[in-house]
């Protein structure tokens, strides 16, 4: 396995100093907004943000969009850290999670299945589990690809998604995806 680091430039650089939680479930949109307490209807197409000035702030509106058969969530704030709401959303299916500040240089990553969470990194604390068999050799890569191991949201967590979920999310493919925005009463809970 050979893979080629993604250029996340545009992530750390003009958005760095905002929170974000990126989501991907597999399931579909309307389904993972109700599993999260919305309603599919509720939610208006927009674009995902292009200039950090338009970016949503906490409690403000997420974004959903569908890629391949995974529903693709960003939030704007810690939703995808929160383990209640993860392992809800996941059962029954696959859930990754990454969530960073870049200005604090803090990030979190989650895999769960059904319901569980199989494989997570926590900010300060590094890992919060075991490194599971079926991430050895991605794992493995990662640290031939960023041998000084920087925080996971600078690169590595990418990857990570790309091995789980088979999408390699690219500024390209954030911006060009057909987004609906919306609330959902779980992003409003502590």
């Amino acid at each position: 396995m050979s893979l080629p680091p993604l250029d996340i430039s545009w992530l750390c650089g003009e958005y760095a100093e905002e929170c974000y939680s990126f989501i991907y479930v597999r399931t579909a949109p309307d389904q993972a907004i109700a599993r999260l307490g919305g309603r599919w209807e509720d939610f208006t197409p927009g674009p995902f943000p292009d200039d950090p000035d338009h970016y949503p702030g906490p409690g403000e509106p997420l974004g959903v969009a569908a890629i391949n058969d995974w529903t693709f969530i960003f939030d704007p704030d810690w939703l995808g850290t929160r383990e209640d709401l993860i392992t809800e959303l996941s059962k029954g299916t696959r859930l990754v999670s990454q969530a960073a500040l870049g200005v604090e240089d803090t990030d979190y990553f989650y895999w769960c299945e059904d319901g569980e969470i199989r494989f997570a990194w926590g900010g300060d604390d590094g890992f919060l589990s075991e490194i599971p068999e079926s991430l050895t050799d991605t794992m493995a890569e990662i640290d031939r690809l960023y041998p000084a191991c920087p925080r996971l949201y600078r690169g590595p967590a990418f990857l990570l998604v790309e091995h789980l979920t088979g999408i390699r999310p690219t500024e390209p493919l954030l911006k060009g995806s057909a987004f609906r925005w919306g609330v959902v009463p779980a992003s409003n809970k502590p």
